[in-house]
């Protein structure tokens, strides 16, 4: 009888065992969507740009294309509201192997010349060697001291499989790594990037897009630059543009532009 008890004790022990680890499981699962969850934060209206702006944070930009057109960027520059001037802009530079967007050059100088941070994007196409069109961008963008670091736009399959994309991506972002001698960002949507990227790419910096929600986007890794709308105004531009906010202060930011 003395060793049944024993036996039976030694079952009951690891049971006990086996429920208090599954208890764990389930509380650090608890925790992890707790923290994982987009934190609720509030927007203001403002009249100057026509949306609203995300409170709390001190750096704010948009990105255009030629699909902006002519922009007078003195107007814009001089766009603000008690709390809120545009602190950045990136710009389509080039798309594919060998497009490249009208307006850029125009844009490149004039945010120059009005002293507003710049930054450049390449639009990328999945179906196409990644490297190559690094180089499209290469040939078009000369990257200076106090620029932005290079973007690129991923955010289509275009039918390709997704290891085909992350391939091409690889090699594209090594190309301009190796070229301006700066970590490249990455441009795309939350859902996109946790469906086809992922924590292959979590070493890169992340330009983020997430619209019509009100916290900040729903993505399980840190995030630099969050595109938070596509409907804004600014004078100094025609049609709507979209607005951007640096997820930093102005020494994060300042640490982000080529210093070399």
């Amino acid at each position: 009888m003395a060793k049944k008890k024993k036996k039976k004790s030694f079952i009951w022990g690891w049971i006990i065992i086996g429920i208090f680890m599954a208890l764990l499981l389930v509380i650090v699962y608890i925790w992890q969507q707790n923290n994982n969850r987009p934190v609720p934060i509030d927007f203001t209206f403002d009249a100057n740009f026509g949306i609203p702006i995300p409170d709390n944070y001190a750096i704010h930009g948009i990105d255009v294309s030629v699909h902006q057109s002519n922009v007078n960027w003195g107007m814009v520059k001089n766009t603000r509201s008690d709390k809120i001037a545009i602190g950045f802009v990136f710009i389509k530079a080039t798309e594919g192997l060998s497009n490249a967007d009208i307006q850029f050059n125009k844009n490149w100088q004039q945010l120059a010349q009005f002293g507003i941070t710049r930054g450049a994007y390449h639009f990328f196409l999945a179906t196409r060697n990644g490297a190559q069109q690094a180089q499209n961008f290469i040939r078009t963008v000369p990257l200076q001291i106090g620029d932005l670091p290079p973007a690129v736009d991923v955010e289509e399959l275009y039918g390709v499989k997704p290891a085909q994309l992350k391939k091409r991506l690889k090699e594209y972002l090594q190309t301009i790594e190796d070229y301006y001698k700066v970590k490249p960002i990455i441009y795309t949507y939350a859902s996109f990037y946790e469906n086809y990227l992922g924590k292959e790419f979590d070493d890169y910096p992340l330009w983020v897009a997430h619209y019509k929600t009100p916290q900040q986007p729903r993505i399980q890794r840190p995030w630099q630059f969050w595109q938070h709308s596509d409907e804004g105004h600014i004078t100094g531009i025609k049609t709507k543009v979209d607005f951007d906010v640096f997820n930093g202060d102005s020494t994060a930011f300042r640490a982000m532009l080529i210093q070399h």
